[in-house]
């Protein structure tokens, strides 16, 4: 009986794998834009900061995560190599949680790292899945 059900939920929501995909990429891209806005904006005060956080290379850091970010937004939002692009944006956010985050705690309102580690955790999930069928990867790379 359990299993009948189970069974029953699995094939009716399995068909909205791929909008849900779809929703969480064109979120995290929009997650993305301002903060590459923010850092293209002020690419040099950006630098600085990055080498008072300790980052080596600062200003080379600054443009990669800036444009990083930046590709990440176009790519996630049309699905184009998301898998790709997942790997240099956990790195992104990896490093955003170790440098900026982590010495607030976990909680948003306090500038934690929850939001990053949300972002992380949906890239795995990226990375792992793929962008879903609603996506150039799918028209491109379909098997």
């Amino acid at each position: 009986m359990i299993s009948r059900i189970h069974d029953i939920i699995s094939d009716l929501f399995s068909n909205f794998q791929s909008i849900f995909l779809l929703l969480a990429r064109l979120t995290l891209a929009y997650g993305f834009y301002e903060p590459a806005m923010k850092k293209w904006s002020d690419i040099e005060g950006i630098a600085q900061w990055f080498g008072s956080l300790g980052i080596p290379f600062p200003t080379l850091n600054a443009y990669m995560a800036a444009t990083t970010e930046l590709l990440g937004v176009v790519l996630l939002a049309l699905g184009l190599f998301t898998r790709l692009i997942s790997i240099p944006l956990i790195v992104v956010m990896i490093v955003a949680i170790f440098t900026v985050h982590i010495g607030n705690g976990f909680s948003a309102g306090d500038n934690g790292f929850e939001i990053p580690l949300y972002y992380l955790l949906f890239l795995g999930i990226f990375l792992s899945h793929g962008a879903g069928k609603i996506s150039v990867d799918n028209f491109i790379f379909k098997k």
